[in-house]
């Protein structure tokens, strides 16, 4: 068993719950939409504003938080994110019109953005280094069940309370969390950062970073080749290239360009990103796979994809012992070979009439993805001095978000176009009849995370006592 009593109480009382309200509130509403929408009146694409507003505002948040958390005490960032968490859940639940939800929506994204880094930002500030993984692994646990509940909670409360019961859930659990949080977090104090904060340079990166996700959402919709997506992707690319001139340019720049000259910082980035558009593309497709495919109800498919939850929920900890005892490299190249070997599966068995080989494939993916980030949010922390720990953490999590939202786009498209084309499978094992398309792009999601294993052997490879902080 995991050993709890060896982390503080009050503070898993509070960054486990606060993952857990952040997870469901993206994906709570998800089966409540159409009746959302009927009670608005709004069209499909109108309706998608409800996740897309909570998407931009997370993914512009997350490295702002980032960084002022290097400033400001953590308890004053927790409770004025709480407190907007509240705020955003509320004016949803009495939202009159549509405007207004999508208003609250976002306010509820610009504080939930804030809990998952600074979660990570306090376990590696109030924890020796050898409990860092066990910590990480405990939040990360809270963000598996959040993401197995989150779906179904959403459509057993909203069905039988109707959709602002929700959000009245959602306030009144992070209410709760308000005054522990402030009795857990009291007395830590920033690392003293006194550089002068680039507030150009966070436009920069947050606008592009908030672009960016707003053009692969649009991209899931209609293609990349609508208007909306194309633009907002050119767009979002002008506004990264800006921020990476400022990073050189400028004498005090949001990101300081001594965390990208670190290789091993640089290769956790890019791990967490590519990781993350292999898993959620997974996580997406898997179901549309068994609806589409297998001729599964929405309600009956999603069952699959339960398990993956619950190991996640019960793996996390331990990989997390796992971590500090044996160190960041071979987790990682595991995980991304379970990772490689889920893709490959689900490629091969597509085509069958069962939908066992989906379940296992899912869950096979879920557990290698779980290998992969826990020890490489650790190896973050352990490389980066004390003031750069929340600007860098910041950035490795606006990378893993940023591949939440690529993956199911990329995938999407490429399903859409294979289907289109009507050829056969790649794969020369794929047998079926019928996934073709699907087939494809578990292929290609398999081809990412076998390439994805190079940067994996920049990662330091002992135990975290033995790691080296940079100069």
């Amino acid at each position: 068993m995991v050993a709890f009593w060896r982390i503080p109480m009050p503070l898993l009382a509070v960054l486990m719950p606060a993952v857990l309200v952040t997870v469901v509130a993206s994906d709570m509403v998800t089966l409540m939409l159409p009746a959302m929408a009927a009670g608005f009146g709004a069209s499909e694409a109108e309706i998608a504003w409800v996740v897309t507003g909570y998407l931009l505002a997370f993914s512009v948040g997350i490295p702002v938080y980032g960084r002022v958390a290097d400033r400001v005490p953590l308890r004053r960032l927790f409770t004025v994110a709480l407190a907007g968490y509240v705020v955003g859940n509320v004016v949803c639940a009495l939202a009159p019109t549509l405007p207004v939800l999508v208003a609250g929506r976002i306010l509820t994204g610009a504080g939930a953005a804030a809990l998952p880094v600074l979660s990570v930002v306090a376990i590696t500030r109030l924890l020796p280094e050898h409990r860092r993984g066990t910590g990480i692994g405990l939040v990360s646990a809270a963000s598996g069940i959040g993401a197995a509940a989150g779906p179904a909670l959403g459509g057993v409360v909203g069905q039988y309370l109707g959709w602002p019961a929700l959000f009245w859930l959602m306030a009144a659990s992070a209410l709760v969390l308000l005054p522990l949080a402030a009795r857990a977090l009291t007395g830590q104090t920033p690392p003293g950062d006194a550089t002068r904060f680039d507030l150009l340079g966070g436009v920069f990166l947050g606008g592009g970073a908030g672009l960016a996700l707003f053009g692969m959402t649009q991209a899931q919709v209609a293609g990349f080749a609508a208007r909306a997506s194309w633009v907002s992707l050119l767009a979002a690319a002008v506004l990264l290239a800006l921020f990476a001139w400022r990073t050189v340019r400028a004498a005090e720049p949001f990101a300081p360009p001594e965390l990208f000259a670190n290789r091993a910082y640089r290769a956790t980035v890019l791990i967490a990103l590519l990781a993350m558009v292999v898993n959620l593309g997974g996580l997406v497709l898997v179901p549309l796979l068994v609806v589409e495919v297998n001729g599964l109800d929405p309600g009956v498919g999603a069952l699959v994809m339960i398990p993956a939850g619950i190991a996640v929920a019960v793996l996390s900890p331990a990989i997390g012992r796992l971590t500090d005892r044996w160190g960041t490299r071979s987790l990682v190249v595991t995980g991304l070979g379970l990772m490689a070997l889920a893709g490959l599966c689900l490629s091969t068995l597509t085509g069958g009439a069962s939908v066992v080989p989906a379940g296992a494939g899912v869950l096979l993916l879920a557990v290698g993805f779980i290998l992969v980030i826990t020890p490489i949010i650790g190896a973050a922390a352990g490389t980066l001095p004390p003031e750069r720990v929340g600007v860098g953490l910041g950035l490795v999590q606006g990378a893993q978000f940023l591949g939440a939202g690529a993956g199911p786009a990329l995938f999407g498209a490429l399903v859409s176009a294979r289907r289109q084309s009507d050829a056969a499978a790649v794969n020369p094992l794929h047998s079926g009849a019928d996934g073709a398309a699907y087939s494809d792009a578990f292929l290609a999601m398999a081809a990412i995370a076998v390439l994805t294993t190079a940067l994996a052997y920049r990662l330091a490879g002992g135990a975290p006592g033995s790691r080296s902080r940079p100069a």
